[in-house]
């Protein structure tokens, strides 16, 4: 099949597809000849114009290219910013986020400069056992030289099936030679929890960074790690989350809430109302409840907020989330493509809509910009009446804004002082470990070593005053602490040190007696309701 067959093929899948889904979810009707007609119609139209493109365009002309980045979804976009067509390798990197796993060596890579450094191999996979580390700079992957490579062609080159080996050759800072290591690929797993520990004692932290199939199952291994039901108050930072897969909010809500809560409904285009409550509940995990969100957390992660949020549940801290309502269904096409199709609108059990507005708005507004209403489209209540907002995203019940970085800070980081580029100005963390390897976590920056720190910046004419030197000094201490434990300990172990000064993670804290005040005003509410209603005399 010609390359422009195969790509007009697609389009008519899609388009079928569409309206079968349409017909699934949406109103019982059959496909007309009408609508047949029409979808021929607009097939042909599209095939003149790409004979058209391909016969008289200045240069010569992808057909491919101008179906899968162009006529596909282009037509996507025109029903709103969440349809989503999937080439091979975004749809391919869309099952490993659903599945959350793959097959590989565990690492992430970053570009610096014409070169791949190594940013941290994950705990307990075969880069982190064989002893590759941050800085890193990769030059040879199985004997054949990186130079020209980008991160995606190092990614391919490092994954592979399970059980075969790859070759990694590394530029360390501190050897003068190579070093080479062998690597046995295996499958790695993209566990949902990245964290779990007691923040303080009594208060458990979690946090949870997406919704993949394993979610239910990691953050319940999480709570039983840290004897939720025990806790003082819980902690569920979902800041950055982007959501993911329906089921496994409702797997999680239903973890959280008591039994027989509605969790979330959904609304399809004249489709019956789908309800799912929580069919476990929470199974005595009654501890306070503390859910951190900010304006990258979205799509599934509202749906477990708006949830906790609607039952008085836990109070939510941070900064208003993104504001996506609407639910898609994931489909396989041919030529290892996808489709990702809006086929419903979810509400909070008060009836919320968090949908922000797409329609009056860029694509690129919508997505950066995240301006939310003013004045509020809809107000509900919580079991307990509290008013709560929809048509914008979540509305914490207690805002706490994020730190922004003052003009000292911004020039740090702008110059990679602290993070560990061999060869460049943020090699002075490299530089350290290499001569004091044998760090413990009672590491701290003390005086000698922030002498040497700011030698190292004058040696890279780096300028500051006095006075925003001794104003950051607890910062700049920090972050030496916290880029010492990602190379020394784990990525982990460096996000605990930034969690100590976080100032929503504190709001968080503080706020636990207010969870569970709230918590057992509600199920005193909520009982008094149902006995009222049930009480015959």
């Amino acid at each position: 099949m010609k390359p422009e067959r195969r790509g007009l093929f697609l389009v008519v899948t899609v388009i079928l597809l569409s309206a079968t889904l349409g017909a699934i979810y949406g109103p019982k009707v059959r496909a007309t000849s009408s609508s047949i007609d029409d979808a021929q119609t607009s097939v042909r139209e599209l095939t003149s114009v790409l004979d058209i493109v391909q016969s008289n365009y200045a240069e010569p002309v992808d057909a491919d290219k101008l179906i899968y980045e162009g006529a596909i979804p282009g037509m996507l976009r025109v029903l709103d910013p969440h349809s989503t067509f999937f080439d091979q390798r975004q749809w391919a990197l869309n099952q490993e986020d659903r599945s959350g796993r793959y097959y590989g060596v565990g690492m992430t890579v970053v570009p610096h400069g014409d070169r791949i450094m190594v940013m941290s191999p994950y705990v307990g996979t075969p880069a982190y056992n064989a002893g590759l580390k941050p800085g890193d700079i990769i030059a040879r992957i199985d004997d054949k030289a990186t130079d020209g490579m980008n991160t995606t062609d190092i990614a391919d080159r490092l994954r592979g099936a399970r059980g075969t080996v790859v070759k990694i050759t590394v530029l360390r800072e501190g050897n003068a030679e190579p070093l080479d290591f062998t690597v046995k690929r295996d499958e790695i797993p993209r566990h949902a929890v990245d964290l779990a520990f007691e923040i303080k004692p009594g208060i458990g932290y979690i946090k949870l960074s997406g919704f993949n199939e394993t979610t239910d199952r990691d953050l319940g291994d999480a709570m039983k790690s840290l004897n939720a039901a025990s806790l003082d108050g819980l902690v569920l930072d979902m800041r950055d989350n982007p959501g993911g897969l329906l089921n496994e909010a409702i797997a999680v809500s239903d973890m959280l809430l008591d039994k027989k809560q509605l969790i979330v409904s959904q609304h399809g285009r004249s489709s019956p109302e789908r309800r799912y409550y929580a069919l476990l509940g929470n199974r005595g995990n009654n501890m306070p409840l503390v859910i951190l969100v900010n304006n990258n957390s979205a799509s599934a992660t509202e749906i477990v907020t708006g949830a906790v949020q609607d039952h008085d549940r836990g109070i939510v801290v941070g900064h208003t989330t993104f504001g996506k309502g609407l639910v898609q269904v994931v489909q396989p096409l041919s030529e290892n493509t996808g489709l990702a199709l809006t086929i419903a609108r979810y509400y909070t059990p008060s009836g919320r809509l968090i949908q922000r507005d797409y329609k009056s708005v860029s694509l690129y507004a919508y997505h950066y910009e995240r301006k939310v209403p003013e004045h509020p489209t809809e107000v509900r209540q919580t079991d307990s009446g509290r008013p709560v907002t929809g048509g914008g995203g979540i509305t914490p019940d207690i805002t706490v804004a994020a730190p922004e970085l003052n003009h000292f800070q911004q020039t740090m980081l702008r110059d990679d002082v602290f993070f560990p580029f061999p060869g460049s100005v943020g090699e002075f963390t490299l530089h350290y470990l290499s001569s004091h390897p044998a760090i413990t976590k009672d590491f701290e920056a003390s005086d000698a070593l922030i002498a040497d720190f700011r030698k190292f910046l004058a040696s890279h004419n780096i300028h500051y005053t006095e006075p925003e030197f001794a104003e950051n000094l607890d910062w700049v201490k920090r972050k030496i602490k916290q880029e010492v434990f990602v190379s020394a300990f784990s990525q982990q172990e460096g996000f605990k040190v930034q969690l100590g000064t976080d100032p929503q993670l504190q709001k968080a804290i503080e706020a636990v007696p207010q969870a569970r005040a709230l918590y057992e005003n509600a199920r005193k509410i909520t009982a008094e309701r149902i006995g009222s209603t049930t009480f015959r005399p």
